[in-house]
């Protein structure tokens, strides 16, 4: 499997989510299987199966954090030299050309991405069409109501 790009913000995340599945909700749901089979008969137990089923995604999103975090290349951009340029990590305020708004997206992994928050994923659209673009520069992005052109007008290493 390739590197997955993360900001170290991103790898804290997933690292916390991953302790609190293990020490927290593994050790409840086990006890709550434990008092689910002292009911009887488990064909007809739907607190069991619901513990169990529980279990099954627990331990499923127990591995697929540990896949991503043995792939991960963590990337803290405050330890790039500023050079001006768009690269993973970075804060993009940027105007768009057409309309003048001013808009401001931080580039970040997939797992990290949150529209709401101002955090587009590396593999998005608008943040391909600005990677390796200089402030100044125009980067023209295809969005669904056709191409968009913003000016880079300010990158930060935060």
């Amino acid at each position: 499997m390739s590197r997955v790009p993360m900001t170290v913000a991103g790898e804290t995340l997933l690292r916390e989510e991953l302790d609190y599945l293990k020490s927290e909700k593994r050790p409840r749901i086990i006890k709550d299987i434990a008092t689910a089979r002292e009911h009887g008969d488990l064909k007809e137990n739907a607190e069991y199966h619901a513990a169990r089923e529980e279990q099954s995604f627990a331990e499923g999103r127990i591995q697929e954090l540990e896949s991503k975090l043995s792939n991960a290349q963590v990337i803290d951009v405050t330890e790039i030299p500023y050079s001006g340029k768009v690269i993973f990590g970075t804060t993009v305020h940027m105007i768009n050309c057409d309309t003048d708004e001013e808009v401001c997206y931080k580039i970040v992994g997939d797992d990290e991405a949150d529209i709401k928050k101002l955090k587009i994923s590396v593999n998005s659209p608008i943040a391909r069409g600005l990677i390796g673009k200089l402030e100044g520069e125009v980067a023209s992005i295809q969005t669904p109501k056709g191409i968009v052109e913003f000016e880079v007008d300010k990158v930060e290493h935060l």
